[in-house]
């Protein structure tokens, strides 16, 4: 499950932003994307940690991301359907489909045969428990356990520390239904432990969100109250929640899916409706201030496109806003080479997003602007705005490219030397100038701002052929690790394509009459 989730997020990965961007318009598509995104994940814990996640970084707002996470779990309810229809029985048919997929297929094919094994096996492991509990039928004890204890708080407490520890509601809810199959269990004692799970599948986003900033606690403590509040009033209505269950289906696996299902819709259905009050109240219990950063363009006004010279000051407007977040990505990755956590580069990555995806925004504006009548300047500084969405966006990759670089000189306790770090420290400053005098240049022209970047761009150059020869004495003097070298390199490298995308940017503007 864990494998099929991780690979699930890499390969819609592209595709995200999109579904960020639809889900933040309306409470209804919120609960379809966390819907849609848990039945491709096979895990509504990867879901609400993602979203976390995506909180946290600004990328979607605290309100929003509640009708994600009532939709993640309604998503869910399908894995344990799924058992039910006994689709545990082709596991091994998907198995042997998804391996020859993955070692006989091309690269599209071979993450879909992954995607397609993974999932075989889930459900092979499932059927591996529902052959291993069958001869638990003649089992007193296990009878008893099941049959005759019928402390529904105890069942809740069983639920909720057993998804806690797998981290995933699916697993011991499948386990109940493949009790019921065997005739082992009956819904008065597997209700309780459903609503246990649910409650103990809100373990992933709370650990999770104990890195992230307020808006990404308020989101995992929205999800635990969302459901123990749903417990509470099921654990009221339990005896009715029982008898209805029955006259809905006489099958004990089937009721145990169905009270799954039901109870997710039932508090996807009640919050939905309170989710303004909801939020405020969490607000207020969780206090503090956090921004969000929009991932749609702010200034692309399609109303000025009547006028070339209004939407073109536009488009500047959005390109400065690109360049600020780029910065802001340049600045976090130099703080992590030294000192690298998971929370600063997850917050990169997801501003990654927000600046692709204003890259694709800029350019389709400015070929809607290129349909207008434009002058010769006109159309200079159409054509030099079409460079430098292309060199602000290069920029935000080679930011990324540091913070990879980081976390491998992590993972691999890899050292620097104290020139080393000396060297980069150097090399940083100078390009936080370059990239905050270039930010400023699509704000006001201004002509010593640009010869200063291009000064400055043969002085990161020197700079960085002197560190590479530096590194080379220290490295045949075992002053430096094997690893660290590589590594260390690749840093320079990319710091040195900064600079150059920085003097790109200055060189554009610079052949302007206006800007």
């Amino acid at each position: 499950m864990i494998k099929l989730s991780t690979g699930m997020q890499v390969a819609m990965s592209g595709r995200l932003r999109a579904y960020v961007g639809f889900s933040v318009t309306r409470k209804a598509y919120g609960l379809l994307t966390g819907t849609l995104a848990t039945v491709l994940f096979q895990s509504s814990s990867a879901t609400t940690l993602l979203t976390v996640g995506m909180v946290s970084a600004g990328l979607i707002s605290f309100y929003n991301s509640l009708s994600i996470i009532l939709g993640a779990d309604i998503g869910t309810t399908l894995t344990i359907q799924l058992v039910v229809w006994n689709i545990t029985s082709i596991s091994p048919i998907l198995i042997f489909a998804g391996g020859i997929l993955y070692f006989l297929g091309r690269e599209k094919w071979k993450t879909a045969g992954e995607m397609i094994l993974y999932f075989g096996l889930i459900f092979y492991g499932l059927s591996l428990v529902g052959q291993a509990v069958a001869p638990l039928k003649d089992n007193r004890t296990f009878i008893y356990l099941f049959r005759v204890t019928k402390n529904p708080l105890l069942g809740i407490g069983i639920g909720l520390v057993f998804t806690g520890i797998v981290h995933a509601s699916a697993i011991p809810i499948a386990i109940l239904i493949i009790l019921g199959q065997q005739g082992l269990i009956s819904i008065d004692n597997a209700l309780p432990i459903v609503l246990g799970a649910n409650v103990g599948t809100t373990a992933t986003a709370l650990m999770g969100s104990m890195v992230t900033n307020i808006n990404g606690k308020r989101t995992a403590i929205s999800h635990l109250l969302s459901k123990s509040i749903g417990v509470l009033i099921c654990l009221i209505l339990l005896p009715f929640l029982a008898t209805l269950l029955r006259q809905l289906s006489s099958s004990v696996p089937q009721q145990i899916a169905l009270s799954h299902f039901l109870f997710n819709l039932f508090i996807a259905g009640l919050f939905i409706l309170i989710l303004r009050p909801f939020a405020r109240f969490v607000e207020t219990i969780l206090p503090g201030q956090a921004r969000t950063l929009s991932i749609w363009p702010e200034y692309l006004d399609r109303r000025s496109l009547a006028s070339a010279p209004e939407a073109l000051a536009c488009a500047k407007k959005e390109l400065r806003r690109e360049m600020l977040l780029s910065q802001e990505m340049f600045t976090a990755s130099l703080g992590l080479i030294t000192t690298f956590n998971e929370t600063t580069k997850r917050d990169v990555t997801y501003i990654e997003l927000i600046v692709d995806n204003l890259q694709s925004e800029i350019i389709r504006y400015l070929w809607n602007i290129s349909c207008l009548q434009l002058s010769p300047d006109l159309s200079k500084q159409l054509f030099a705005f079409s460079s430098i969405v292309y060199d602000i966006e290069r920029i935000g990759d080679r930011s990324t490219n540091l913070v990879e670089l980081a976390e491998s000189k992590h993972r691999q306790k890899a050292f620097f030397s104290d020139s080393a770090y000396q060297e980069l420290e150097l090399l940083g400053a100078l390009l936080k100038q370059d990239i905050e005098d270039t930010a400023s240049l699509l704000e006001r022209r201004d002509e010593a701002a640009i010869r200063l970047i291009i000064e400055r761009h043969k002085e990161v150059t020197r700079l960085i052929k002197d560190a590479t020869e530096s590194h080379l004495q220290r490295f045949y003097r075992k002053v430096c690790q094997a690893e660290a070298g590589p590594i260390f390199v690749d840093m320079l490298v990319n710091l040195k394509w900064i600079s150059d995308h920085c003097r790109t940017i200055a060189e554009n503007i610079a052949g302007l009459t206006e800007v």
